[in-house]
């Protein structure tokens, strides 16, 4: 690779001779090009739980170059882990004690679905996938979501609750008091936003939702837009946290604009963040919300409202963990 940078310095200083200059940049963008290779491809997922995640769906890539199985895959193992109370059938439930789900995936090409309020699907991304492939709409919700999956040969799962989300409800319903507890576990909603080595992105998000919520609440995860947010001619982004604060801006639609405007995926996260914090600001202590985001050059960024939220990103160099900054 040296060897080609060295060679491209040598062409670009001889070639910038011998062309008007008017035709430089043009070179310029070349090299910029050039070093956003590094980049791609590129997975970032949100939270600790995003490790194992990524894993998989950087398995999945390598393997079949698809993008949309590697960002479905990704999250289905996280959907899988019983130790997770926020993402599956497994996570905590609404104050009926009843698991909802909801979730979304987008291609850049603008493709996307979603379902929101879904019981007993043990992958609610994958019947969100099913509602963009199979079907003219974009989401489908509660019981129609549950006949659809039905008709679309998915498993009706048992609606029992998972050990540990039974002992949580048991001791919540002692007061039955509803109030949203930042950055708990280290876990939340999982969206991953994936960058292919051909330019291409792709996006995926599912949660089970905040615990004890009232039963039929649907947050930010399965509206496009709002959890998650794709486009090729810019960029991705995802969300994590209390879902009504990042509905209020639109935050991942947000951030894609603001790259779209020229803002780095890091500014863009910083500024929504800031605008969150504006619409929410008589509760915001009690908020936490958090956006990771890619363009299409392979730049990422994150940002959160508080201290705590991380981000997990596996590229060619490597996998590691990340901490987000925050503005309180």
């Amino acid at each position: 690779m040296s060897n080609r940078r060295s060679f491209l310095k040598k062409t670009i200083a001889t070639t910038s001779l011998l062309l008007p200059a008017g035709l430089i940049p043009a070179i310029s963008r070349n090299q910029v090009n050039e070093k956003a290779e590094k980049f791609k491809p590129l997975i970032l997922s949100t939270w600790d739980h995003g490790m194992p995640a990524n894993d998989r769906a950087w398995e999945v890539l390598m393997e079949t170059g698809d993008l949309v199985s590697a960002v479905e895959e990704g999250v289905k193992v996280t959907e899988l882990d019983m130790d997770n109370l926020s993402v599956g059938l497994q996570g905590l439930p609404d104050r009926e004690g009843i698991p909802t789900l909801d979730a979304s995936i987008m291609k850049g090409d603008g493709s996307c679905g979603s379902v929101a309020f879904v019981r007993q699907v043990r992958h609610p991304i994958s019947l969100a996938r099913k509602v963009m492939e199979e079907t003219p709409h974009v989401m489908l919700a509660g019981e129609g979501a549950r006949q659809f999956a039905i008709a679309q040969g998915f498993p009706m799962e048992a609606e029992v609750l998972s050990p540990k989300a039974e002992e949580a409800y048991r001791k919540w319903k002692v007061e039955s008091k509803y109030k949203p507890i930042i950055n708990i576990e280290n876990h939340d909603t999982i969206g991953m936003i994936a960058l292919g080595a051909d330019g291409k992105l792709a996006g995926s998000c599912t949660t089970s939702g905040l615990a004890f919520k009232m039963h039929g609440r649907v947050g930010d995860s399965p509206i496009i837009g709002a959890g998650l947010y794709v486009d090729d001619e810019v960029g991705a982004a995802t969300a994590t946290g209390l879902g009504e604060s990042i509905i209020r801006i639109c935050g991942s639609f947000l951030i894609v604009e603001l790259m779209r405007q020229g803002r780095s995926p890091q500014e863009a996260c910083e500024e929504a963040v800031g605008r969150l914090i504006a619409k929410n600001e008589k509760d915001i202590k009690d908020i936490q919300a958090g956006f990771i985001a890619v363009n299409k050059d392979g730049e990422y960024g994150a940002f959160a409202v508080q201290k705590g939220f991380t981000y997990a990103r596996h590229q060619m160099d490597g996998k590691d963990l990340l901490t987000a900054g925050y503005k309180l």
